[in-house]
Parts: C-alpha cells; sequence; structure tokens
C-alpha cells in the first residue's frame, strides 16, 4: 500500500512484538532429545468441559446475528457469578460481552475516546497489550505501581491487574480500595483485570484476591469502576474467546454505543456455552485441581535447581530468579529443551525473572521438572 506523505505507520506507535524474540531459544529447546516443553505462554491445553461443548451444540442453530449487548441471559449469568463467587452486587445492565479478553483490553482507550493528551497509567511489570492499546490510541503511557509517584499529574486511565500477569502477585483489598479512592479523586477511569481471580491459591479467606467491584473495594458503589474477566483459563475455553466488562453502568453504556457501531458481536453459540460454563462451578473445581498439582510439581523442582519463585501466590504462572539476566535464564532453560518467558517483556522491573506457565499437560510440566537439575 502506498501511504499518503507525512502519514506516521500505526504500528509504529507500537511495541515490538515480544514474542518475536523467542524463536532462538525456541529453536535450541525443540533439539532436545526427549522434544520441547513449552511453559512459556499461558494457553490451557486441557479439554473444554463437556457441560460447555454440549450447550455450543445445542446453540448451532444461529441464522441471526446477535447483538452486541449480548443476551439477557449471559449478563444476567455474569451477574450471578459476581455474586456468588466474590460478593458483588451488580445489575445486569453493568456488563458488556467482549469476544475475548485480549480484544477489549487492546481497543478499550480508543472506544473510550482517549487519545493525544490523555494520560494512562499501567502497571510497572504488566501484561503488553495494556500498553498497546493506549498506544494505539496515541496516548501517553505512565508505568508506575505507586500512583503518588506521578506527582500533580492528572491519569485519564488506569489500570490494575491482580492477580497479576506475570507476577502472580495478589493486590490486598486495602490497597485496591486506595487506588479506587485515588483514581475517583482525580476522575481517572479504574479498570481492573481480573481474569485469574479464581485461581488463587493461599488457603486464607484474607489472602485470597478480591475484585475491585466488591463493596469492600469500592464503597458500594462501582462509580468509576470496571472490572474485565475472561472464561479462557478458568474454564479452558480460550478457543471460544469470552470476555466481558462489568461494573460502571455508564461507562458500560458508552462502550455498547460505540461497539454497536463497530459490529462488534459475540456469537450467539458461544453466549450459550458461557451461560453454562458460568453457573457451574464444579468444572472449575477440577481446572483448579489440575493446575495445583503442576505447581506443586515444578515449585520444588526449581527451588532445587537454585531458583527462588517470587509472588506467584494466583493465577497460572511461577515468577522465578536466581539473579541473572532473563536472557541468560531463558538460554539456561532452552539447553535443557525448555521454554520460558522472559520477565523483561513484561516491563525492565523483569529483568532477572522468568515465567513459567502452568498450562503444559500434566506429563509434559513432570518432563520439565525432571530436567532440572537437583542439588
Amino acid at each position: 500500500m502506498t501511504r499518503p506523505a507525512g502519514r506516521r505507520s500505526v504500528s509504529a506507535r507500537l511495541p515490538d512484538f515480544p514474542w518475536d524474540r523467542l524463536s532462538s531459544a525456541r529453536a535450541r529447546a525443540e533439539q532436545h532429545p526427549a522434544g520441547l516443553v513449552d511453559l512459556s505462554m499461558g494457553t490451557p491445553v486441557d479439554p473444554t468441559p463437556q457441560v460447555v461443548r454440549a450447550a455450543l451444540a445445542a446453540g448451532a442453530d444461529a441464522p441471526g446475528y446477535p447483538q452486541t449487548v449480548g443476551t439477557a441471559e449471559l449478563r444476567q449469568a455474569v451477574a450471578d457469578w459476581l455474586r456468588r463467587r466474590f460478593e458483588v452486587a451488580l445489575s445486569p445492565d453493568g456488563v458488556l460481552p467482549s469476544i475475548g479478553l485480549k480484544e477489549l483490553v487492546g481497543s478499550l482507550a480508543v472506544h473510550l475516546g482517549l487519545g493525544q493528551g490523555d494520560v494512562v497509567v499501567v502497571p510497572e511489570l504488566a501484561y503488553p497489550t495494556y500498553e498497546v492499546g493506549a498506544r494505539l490510541a496515541g496516548c501517553e503511557v505512565v508505568a508506575a505501581d505507586s500512583l503518588t509517584a506521578l506527582g500533580p499529574r492528572r491519569p485519564d486511565l488506569v489500570w490494575v491487574n491482580s492477580p497479576s500477569n506475570p507476577t502472580g502477585r495478589v493486590l490486598p483489598a486495602e490497597h485496591l480500595a486506595k487506588t479506587v479512592a485515588w483514581s475517583r479523586e482525580r476522575g481517572a477511569l479504574l479498570v481492573s483485570d481480573e481474569c485469574y481471580l479464581e485461581l488463587g491459591w493461599a488457603e486464607s479467606d484474607a489472602d485470597k484476591p478480591v475484585s475491585v467491584l466488591h463493596p469492600d473495594v469500592c464503597g458500594g458503589t462501582h462509580n468509576g469502576v470496571l472490572a474485565l474477566h475472561s472464561l479462557s483459563k478458568r474454564s479452558s475455553m480460550a478457543g471460544y474467546r469470552v470476555g466481558f466488562v462489568a461494573g460502571d453502568g455508564s461507562v458500560v453504556a458508552e462502550l455498547l454505543a460505540v461497539r454497536r457501531n463497530l459490529g462488534l458481536m459475540m456469537p450467539a453459540p458461544v453466549q450459550r456455552a458461557a451461560v453454562v460454563a458460568l453457573g457451574d462451578d464444579e468444572h472449575v473445581d477440577g481446572v483448579r485441581a489440575r493446575y495445583a498439582g503442576r505447581r506443586v510439581v515444578l515449585w520444588p523442582a526449581l527451588e532445587a535447581a537454585g531458583f527462588r519463585i517470587d509472588h506467584s501466590e494466583a493465577g497460572l504462572y511461577l515468577w522465578a530468579t536466581r539473579g541473572e539476566p532473563c536472557a541468560d535464564t531463558v538460554d539456561w532453560f532452552a539447553e535443557r529443551g525448555i521454554l520460558v518467558a522472559p520477565g523483561d517483556f513484561y516491563g525492565p522491573g523483569g529483568a532477572l525473572h522468568v515465567r513459567l506457565a502452568l498450562t503444559a499437560t500434566d506429563e509434559r510440566t513432570a518432563a520439565a521438572a525432571a530436567r532440572l537439575p537437583a542439588p
């Protein structure tokens, strides 16, 4: 395509796609005699629950267009799930489905009308798409965990992520409440990515992940607050592309108005499957048990090999370090046929860490653990 003179490429606004950097490490790991163990990406490999597949098949006769707002049944299922699992009271009018969560994360700033001159705050260690979406909109991006470090600068959008990807860190309710209050005082929209909320590993209720929509966090009102969720991990439904936003009804209505004009619609059969997945806690318990089993295999093997595991109290990853540049650690694992994600994918603060996913099969997770040298 011939680009008009003076027009800047949209891709020039964006950081390099990080996963391209792993090609040489992947090639080296694939040379291992017993094959590659890929612990780099959080892609579910376990079967989608049968109850969900049956619901998808039952909804397969769908000749008409679905609505962007989603079915009343889906929005009610989300509201019921939030109440049952997280003690969040929310009207279905405060719910909007999306075609997977990454699509919503990446487009949120644009759909909210943010652009040049607006400021978006992201965590210092963060899922890269928060920054990508802000830069695509032309916003200024500031990476900061301490909002007081921003000084007089008034952000327009503040991202939080608890449980965190990549670190697995869980932010206490008190911290989240202070962040909500700080954002409201400055007129900023607070958006919390909570896609790992059902995958906390702490035994104590006090240490379990909490939604930003919980009354102890938001003070009983969802004004200026949104929570983002996904069924990809908790229901092994990444291929279905089911995400949704919940919270401030006025902001949800604004997003709906934009997304309707763009024709962004979750397929009707997928909505049927999502309703069933949200209403069935039994399969989630099974998913959790599988990930917990892999966690207890991999964690001690890493420690025996000289690694320290930081945070990792929730989510599907272990955040590991042995105090060396992450590129060296990636190469060390690749020599043993294991592919891991370098911590600096997620920000400079991850330069001495790597992220290992719990989403390989039981057999491949055990194979990875067996390849790590014991003392």
